[in-house]
């Protein structure tokens, strides 16, 4: 967050902040994303963590903040505080916080405001109702990392957000950037629609069924039990409707005793995790996430350059890049099984879907990563120009 270099700067001395670096996770993508075409560019990158995997590139380097801490908690608060020491000591011409710190020129929202995340848990009766500890320093670096005199500009990945982050604490308009998130278009494609039959076959599927895609960890934020019910109501109109479940959640059983007392446990397949899911996308031809909350899937446009419709609500950010009927369907969270049931209906028809197919790829490829990671960079330097 200090500069000796003048408005005329090309390169940038960058660092990048997040507690966790890993191969794995939406905002470590991210990160890896960025910091290695920040590096291509030329720009030197210092990746500020408190552990990390490999380097995304070969000139990007590591700065590891690791203060002693007992729990997951005070752990958070403790690199937070860290990191604001690191850049007051430290020459960058741009900082981007890209998790729950405070002290960064540039800071991105990828998660959406906790707060929000909470009231919507706790909506869904996930039992949030009252505020853990966890939650409570989350909230209180969230607050201090928005606030007028800490940074310059805030970077979120939907409109959806932008509204939330005006409304509750007040940012100005001009000081946010929506950049939606972008998705690798040579890893997700409908090529994998060959490698999915593999797992289709696996999963006892005909080829004649059709196949609706659920792809997630958090069950209940994701809206497995909606879609369950919404699929059961579609049962005896399509007999050749079956849904693949993909990823893991601690009550897995519980929403399998669910699909079989709703009648269509033997039409659910439930897979578990699994390592590539560009070949899960492969599998299905309709891509379903009913969403609580999610500012901006990722599975969504993972989806859609695999050349799937997709069904979501209006409670995932990246739906704003549907066209309603053309490359899928959002449907009103509040609508709840009502609504989402009308839209597998909707789709049930094949060549409805065949015909969105070119148009749901079409739309993901104007949204690949290489775009999003050009507007991230012009934001970077636009901020270390100014200072």
């Amino acid at each position: 967050m200090k500069s000796g270099r003048g408005p005329d700067k090309t390169t940038m001395r960058i660092c990048l902040t997040h507690m966790r670096h890993a191969s794995s996770g939406g905002t470590e993508a991210y990160l890896n994303y960025l910091a290695a075409y920040l590096c291509e560019r030329g720009h030197d990158v210092t990746i500020v963590c408190r552990r990390h995997g490999s380097l995304p590139h070969p000139r990007a380097r590591f700065i590891v903040l690791r203060d002693f801490a007992l729990t997951k908690t005070w752990r958070m608060w403790a690199f937070a505080r860290s990191v604001e020491q690191h850049v007051r000591s430290t020459s960058y011409d741009v900082v981007l916080g890209l998790g729950k710190t405070w002290n960064q020129d540039v800071v991105r929202l990828g998660g959406g405001s906790h707060k929000t995340f909470l009231e919507y848990m706790d909506k869904a009766g996930a039992g949030m109702g009252s505020l853990r500890f966890k939650d409570r320093v989350a909230l209180n670096i969230e607050r201090r990392a928005l606030a007028a005199d800490t940074c310059q500009r805030v970077i979120v990945n939907s409109l959806m957000v932008r509204r939330d982050i005006i409304a509750r604490y007040n940012v100005p308009d001009e000081r946010i950037a929506v950049i939606y998130n972008g998705v690798d278009v040579e890893r997700f494609h409908p090529r994998h629609r060959a490698m999915g039959a593999e797992i289709r076959r696996a999963a006892g599927f005909d080829p004649e069924d059709q196949v609706l895609l659920f792809l997630g960890n958090a069950y209940r934020r994701k809206g497995l039990d909606l879609l369950l019910s919404a699929f059961a109501a579609q049962a005896e109109a399509h007999p050749r409707m079956r849904l693949l479940v993909v990823g893991e959640d601690s009550d897995r059983r519980r929403y399998q005793a669910m699909a079989a007392q709703l009648g269509c446990g033997r039409r659910v397949h439930f897979m578990g995790t699994q390592g590539k899911p560009e070949h899960c996308y492969g599998v299905a031809d309709v891509y379903v996430l009913p969403t609580r909350y999610d500012p901006f899937a990722n599975s969504t446009l993972e989806a859609l350059a695999t050349g799937l419709p997709v069904i979501t609500t209006d409670c995932n950010g990246g739906g704003e890049l549907i066209e309603e009927g053309v490359q899928g369907s959002v449907v009103q969270l509040q609508s709840g099984v009502t609504a989402l049931s009308a839209a597998l209906s909707y789709w049930s028809d094949m060549a409805r879907v065949h015909k969105a197919s070119g148009a749901a790829r079409q739309l993901a490829e104007q949204h690949n990563h290489l775009s999003k990671m050009q507007d991230t960079e012009r934001l970077l330097l636009s901020v270390a120009c100014s200072t």
